[in-house]
């Protein structure tokens, strides 16, 4: 028994990171990998390839939670957001920024979970078409075709970090100091023209309701907060600096509970897309 919890164990963070794209949320990822444990203890001494095993039966049970959540995910109230993965700065990054993105997770949202799990697969970890085809039950040929489409979705959707972190993390700082002091000349300055900002409340905390398109948009949404709190600093001064999705990004606790922002920086110099969830459930871990 030792060796196969040894050789779980040896696949376990391949398989949470799979999850974790496959379905936007952490504790849902943690949930299917522990599924996929205990599909594990019932196999006896059988599997020969434990790690395409496992790769296989977690795919299989994404797909699955992906099709069953679909009439929720379409009810949700208000712009949705991948659960945010937080690191700490002072930690070298267990992933990619480019693959674990917001705006990468978000494009893979617009793919159907076929599509979703052969771009991954594939793509992303490396698997050979002949072992997607296994994982799937369908033949390569199908697979190939369900990897072109998925492609031509998600290749203008998956960013190429090309500002340095130090950069990056300047821009989000002067985004920070400009909200909390109400400067909108200076928040004007650091944002794109297109930039957009979502919110996330899931229905259950203050949010908007549609994505703020433009930096003209969003200065008017900040511009009516501020009148709203009388000219007062709405912004806390005092917040947590981590990183979000590969992101710059900040935890910071509100009177309504705590929220998180992640800055995605542009390669002008620039925010591109600032990404705000409040909706508590993907809170939790936040402790």
């Amino acid at each position: 028994m030792a060796a196969d919890i040894e050789a779980f164990e040896a696949q376990r963070p391949r398989l949470t990171r799979l999850a974790y794209r496959m379905l936007g949320s952490v504790a849902e990822a943690e949930d299917v990998v522990q599924d996929a444990w205990l599909r594990w203890t019932r196999t006896g001494d059988e599997v020969l390839d434990p790690a395409g095993w496992l790769v296989r039966v977690t795919s299989r049970i994404c797909i699955d939670r992906m099709r069953s959540a679909k009439a929720q995910r379409e009810a949700y109230r208000g712009p949705w957001l991948p659960e945010p993965l937080i690191e700490e700065l002072n930690v070298d990054p267990v992933e990619r920024a480019e693959d674990v993105s917001v705006a990468f997770l978000l494009a893979l949202e617009r793919l159907s979970p076929l599509e979703r799990a052969v771009f991954l697969l594939h793509d992303v970890f490396d698997e050979d078409y002949g072992s997607v085809a296994e994982t799937l039950g369908r033949n390569e040929a199908a697979v190939r075709q369900l990897a072109t489409r998925a492609r031509a979705h998600v290749r203008d959707n998956r960013p190429r970090f090309t500002v340095s972190q130090e950069d990056a993390a300047k821009l989000a700082a002067a985004f920070m100091a400009a909200a909390a002091q109400g400067d909108m000349a200076a928040l004007s300055a650091v944002l794109a023209e297109d930039a957009v900002m979502v919110s996330d409340g899931g229905g259950k905390r203050k949010a908007s309701l549609r994505p703020l398109i433009g930096r003209e948009d969003i200065i008017r949404l900040l511009e009516g907060i501020s009148w709203r709190a009388g000219g007062e600093e709405v912004w806390p001064l005092s917040f947590r600096a981590v990183r979000i999705n590969g992101y710059p990004g900040i935890v910071m606790e509100r009177e309504d509970g705590p929220m998180t922002v992640a800055f995605q920086p542009g390669e002008d110099g620039k925010l591109a897309a600032i990404y705000m969830v409040r909706n508590p459930d993907k809170l939790t871990r936040l402790g």
